[in-house]
């Protein structure tokens, strides 16, 4: 495995990060088949877990905690905070002050360590003004609970304005940002990892599979498939599929994976630290980490420019940045006094 600084923190970090949501009740339930990923993946020279307090209500961090035990410091570990805890409490949620300083604390109880790598912000929350954000990890950070923090899904102006927030009033900076990427979704890279890398921020991707389209697996006409598959709406975008078919014979012709061409697609790219895997069973881990060592040459990625064009999308991806006006009408409407709707 070959190590790549994460960004500007003298931090060693591998290029394949180990993403921890399936592990739980959403994807693999069993707690010793999760750990024993987990060991594997780190025995293989993966050093980066990345999860978030809402997987599985918690209970991924559990597993986490349970299998770094005895091995935390040769572990960086990642999570996240800000989607909803409780659907009955509106304030366990979010990025206010008061329940930064309580979320990190039910993480650190969870995953059975008194420091955070990196503490990340889930989405952007509209409600509380980022300022206050920034100087309740900054507190944090200070106070030895986390060593970095970053965020996840933040438009440029967003990674601009936490920076500028940190510069002027002598906080700590955002270290990071975790956005999606892959050969279908291209479009991080018109604004997002330009400015990440104007800051020496570290980038962890996450979807290099394109949500399992890139797996090979679900493909055009395959409705059977599809629905048994039961997974994301986007699975079933007909624009999306066709870019597949398009993208299989440039692996076959490489003599490659379509699952190794795609991950070695994304850590490709300069401003790209890492790409988040999700392996749900061992055999997934097996079959990601044969592709560690594949190389992507100037041939196959000019052929991948011609189908997605760099800085674009194709399709829309479900859990990708959505700016919180387009979803909360009261963002975009005036009540009837002229001012924004409450």
């Amino acid at each position: 495995m070959h190590y790549r600084t994460f960004g500007r923190t003298g931090i060693a970090v591998s290029p394949y990060a180990l993403g921890a949501m399936m592990f739980g009740a959403v994807g693999n339930p069993d707690h010793e088949d999760s750990i024993r990923i987990i060991h594997k993946a780190l025995d293989a020279g993966i050093n980066v877990i990345d999860t978030a307090d809402a997987y599985s209500h918690g209970e991924s961090e559990e597993i986490v905690g349970e299998a770094i035990a005895g091995r935390r410091d040769s572990v960086v570990l990642a999570t996240k905070f800000g989607l909803p805890m409780d659907p009955d409490d509106p304030n366990r949620r979010g990025a206010s002050r008061r329940w930064i300083i309580r979320a990190v604390e039910d993480s650190l109880r969870r995953l059975g360590t008194d420091y955070i790598d990196l503490y990340q912000m889930h989405t952007l929350d509209p409600t509380t003004d980022l300022e206050e954000t920034i100087s309740a990890l900054t507190d944090l950070v200070r106070s030895g609970k986390i060593r970095a923090f970053g965020d996840s899904r933040l438009p440029a102006s967003g990674i601009v304005e936490a920076q500028w927030i940190a510069d002027r009033r002598g906080y700590e900076p955002l270290r990071s940002e975790q956005p999606p990427y892959s050969i279908l979704d291209r479009g991080i890279e018109r604004e997002i990892l330009p400015v990440a890398e104007r800051y020496g921020m570290g980038v962890l991707v996450w979807s290099p599979l394109a949500q399992g389209l890139l797996t090979g697996r679900v493909r055009k006409g395959q409705e059977t498939d599809l629905r048994r598959t039961g997974m994301f709406r986007h699975m079933r975008d007909e624009r999306r599929l066709d870019v597949v078919e398009q993208i299989i014979p440039i692996a076959e012709q490489a003599g490659l994976k379509l699952t190794h061409m795609a991950i070695a697609f994304a850590i490709a790219h300069p401003g790209v630290t890492s790409a988040i895997i999700g392996p749900r069973t061992m055999d997934h881990l097996d079959d990601l980490l044969a592709g560690v060592d594949t190389v992507l040459g100037d041939d196959v990625l000019d052929q991948l420019d011609t189908i997605v064009a760099p800085g674009t999308d194709v399709g829309r991806l479900d859990m990708a940045y959505t700016p919180p006006a387009t979803l909360d009408p009261s963002l975009r409407r005036r009540g009837p006094s002229g001012r924004a709707a409450v």
